[in-house]
């Protein structure tokens, strides 16, 4: 049995930036991780660049159902100062979709600074180590691991949710949550792509590939940005975003022409150009194949002229607000993050200690707080895990 001042468990950006604040302090610090290699979700961020921040990082950024608790931890340490670290090494970046921050070269580079700061700061930093138990008593916690028992006084959790299971993603924080009598917000996938049941699809059939701008709502919440149509349904920026919000079985609202009155343009159409077909209208405002399928879809052809506007208008709203209710979604196997997570109204927004169990902190994913896309879930990480850094 070896003491230590700190135990972290999980090895993921929260994990890492909290055994570098603790050990800042002076505090010994141990960091375990049951994967064979640190950081293997910073590692596939990105498409391997790792967006690693958001120049726009900021409360309202943010979902959970204490909407209010990140401001702290978010305020203490911001996407500034990870910038600055991130200089500091050298580290070439460069902002892709506005505000979004991606290395010019692999994540590996942040893996390697995190992991350089860890060690320098004095952390003990093990991959492939199996946590077996944690039991509190005494004058801490007891952790069991296939590497023997270690004891501590602070113990913080940073294992993530259970998105990307290929990488090792489990729901070990969640259990360890409630085995210490903490609540946990129902875990989803977040950041995924929605389904659709077979008859839906059949009526996209042929349309996989195509992207249009658009907007998307789920009750009052929208996003503007990109969808793609797929082979299983929905995805692209604009549904990933949603997806954190919709709930199943709920319908979801999607203007495929934002800015542009279809119904308007049909009507104006018909009135100087009777001939034209309104496949040939809609083509100018989307894609040709998509628009050939919505007027399939609507069973309108030939000439603007012989159709009645009432029709007309069914065809703008397919287009301008296409309510659909998908199936469900590709799951955690696809999905960038977990939503949900322990609970925040039992845990600090200053230190992320709980509040019932001295001692005991959680942190990034595993807490019921989910940015959205473009690299506010990694700043969520890093200024959770300084918080409780400088506090364990």
């Amino acid at each position: 049995m070896t003491r230590y001042d700190v135990i972290v468990i999980g090895a993921g950006a929260s994990g890492l930036m909290c055994a570098i604040e603790a050990g800042k302090r002076g505090r010994k610090v141990l960091l375990l991780d049951h994967a064979k290699r640190i950081g293997e979700k910073i590692r596939i961020s990105g498409g391997g660049r790792c967006n690693f921040t958001n120049l726009y990082a900021a409360p309202d950024r943010y979902l959970s159902e204490n909407p209010r608790f990140c401001i702290s931890a978010l305020k203490s340490y911001t996407q500034q100062d990870f910038i600055g670290l991130v200089r500091a090494h050298g580290i070439a970046f460069h902002e892709k979709t506005p505000g979004q921050l991606f290395c010019d070269g692999p994540a590996q580079q942040i893996i390697d600074m995190l992991t350089g700061g860890g060690r320098a700061a004095g952390a003990d930093i093990r991959a492939d180590t199996e946590i077996r138990g944690v039991t509190a008593g005494g004058a801490g916690f007891a952790v069991e691991t296939s590497q023997g028992r270690f004891d501590c006084s602070s113990l913080v959790v940073a294992t993530g949710g259970r998105s990307v299971p290929k990488i090792g993603a489990t729901d070990f924080g969640y259990r360890l949550a409630r085995q210490f009598g903490l609540d946990v917000i129902a875990p989803r996938p977040g950041l995924v792509p929605l389904t659709f049941d077979p008859d839906t699809l059949e009526s996209l059939k042929g349309l996989a590939g195509i992207a249009v701008e658009a907007t998307v709502s789920f009750g009052k919440t929208r996003f503007n940005d990109a969808l793609l149509f797929t082979h299983r349904g929905l995805s692209g920026p604009a549904i990933l975003q949603i997806s954190s919000y919709w709930r199943e079985s709920q319908p979801i609202t999607v203007d495929m022409a934002p800015g542009t009155d279809l119904f308007a343009e049909l009507k104006a159409a018909k009135a100087a150009t009777p001939r034209q077909e309104p496949q040939t209208v809609l083509a100018a405002h989307l894609p040709k194949r998509l628009a050939q399928r919505i007027a399939e879809n609507a069973g309108i052809g030939g000439r603007l002229a012989d159709i009645p506007d009432k029709r007309l208008r069914a065809v703008a709203e397919s287009v301008n607000a296409w309510r659909i209710v998908p199936q469900g979604s590709e799951g955690y196997r696809t999905a960038e993050v977990t939503t949900g997570g322990v609970d925040t109204r039992t845990l600090s927004s200053k230190t992320m200690e709980c509040r019932g169990v001295p001692g005991l902190y959680f942190i990034g994913e595993a807490v019921d707080i989910t940015g959205h896309l473009g690299g506010f879930n990694f700043q969520w990480a890093w200024s959770s895990g300084v918080a409780a850094g400088r506090a364990a």
